[in-house]
């Protein structure tokens, strides 16, 4: 599958916690010492939807949060552009939950988010839950497109978002 600079291709890879496909546990797991690059592409991608601004604070915080979500049950997955860190997913398995799916600015508009997503429905195909910022229009209107039924909107206590939530179902064999 061709993604990115000049045709390069681009693999999913993960770290080993959680993962219930041979597709990926044929890539190398991503590393620990790659969590300061994965932490800057979630930061420059969150930043490109003007949600936020690019800070030192906002990087050292969300290298924290990377370590502290895989000790609480999140399977991270990268797409690797030869070597550069193109895209961040992590699931939360056990809860049917996409937590986070951000792609590089500079891998943006070429289906890779849509490339996660089918992922995605290999780890979890029957259902899947995943909340997104009210104001990332983009984002949401998005994962309608693809098949997400909205649910409810409610305030994220922890930064004072509103939050839609989103709820996919594979849809009836017939």
């Amino acid at each position: 599958m061709p993604v990115g600079r000049q045709g390069a291709r681009t693999a999913i890879r993960a770290q080993p916690t959680g993962l219930t496909s041979d597709a990926a546990t044929r890539h190398p797991p991503a590393r620990a010492d790659e969590y300061d690059e994965i932490a800057r592409v979630w930061m420059e991608s969150w930043v490109s939807t003007g949600l936020a601004e690019a800070s030192e604070f906002l990087l050292a915080n969300l290298r924290a949060r990377i370590r502290r979500e895989i000790e609480n049950g999140w399977s991270l997955f990268v797409a690797d552009d030869n070597g550069a860190i193109a895209a961040m997913l992590a699931l939360h398995l056990p809860k049917l939950y996409l937590d986070m799916l951000f792609v590089g600015p500079a891998f943006q508009g070429q289906s890779l988010g849509r490339k996660l997503l089918a992922f995605t429905r290999t780890q979890m195909p029957d259902e899947m839950y995943l909340r997104c910022v009210r104001e990332n229009e983009k984002a949401w209107r998005w994962y309608e497109r693809e098949g997400f039924v909205f649910e409810k909107e409610e305030v994220e206590p922890s930064n004072g978002f509103v939050m839609k939530y989103y709820r996919w179902k594979r849809p009836a064999a017939g």
